[in-house]
């Protein structure tokens, strides 16, 4: 069996331009990157995003830490039951997960507000 390399076809003609004045969100964005108050857009972009992702990963370290320190510490806790069920179980199911849910839906919306401010400050709406 041979090997066939597909490539696309080239052709000569150049992609036309709208209008001369309006200019693309792309080039916008690379505008405001070469500029040095674009830069201090995209640092400050970057800088919130990573402090966003710091918050949200220190809180879901804390809340799966506080987990087993909770049942290790209160004497009896473990050994519990709610409706039949295990304690550890219920609040696992019902305590944990809906956080953690509810950590990654307020990361989401905070992540995008962050990217809608630059897009702003950089003139690309």
């Amino acid at each position: 069996m041979t090997r066939v390399r597909v490539t696309a076809p080239r052709t000569s003609a150049q992609a036309s331009t709208a209008l001369p004045a309006a200019r693309s969100a792309a080039e916008l964005r690379e505008a405001a990157e070469e500029s040095d108050a674009g830069q201090v857009f995209v640092r400050s972009l970057i800088r919130s995003q990573l402090r966003l992702g710091v918050v949200v990963a220190g809180g879901f370290m804390l809340i799966l830490l506080a987990f087993p320190l909770m049942l290790g510490l209160v004497p009896g806790l473990a050994e519990s039951k709610i409706a039949g069920l295990p304690f550890d179980w219920v609040l696992l199911g019902a305590g944990i997960y809906p956080v953690i849910g509810l950590g990654a839906w307020l990361y989401v919306r905070t992540a995008a507000r962050n990217e809608a401010r630059y897009r702003e400050l950089a003139g690309d709406k």
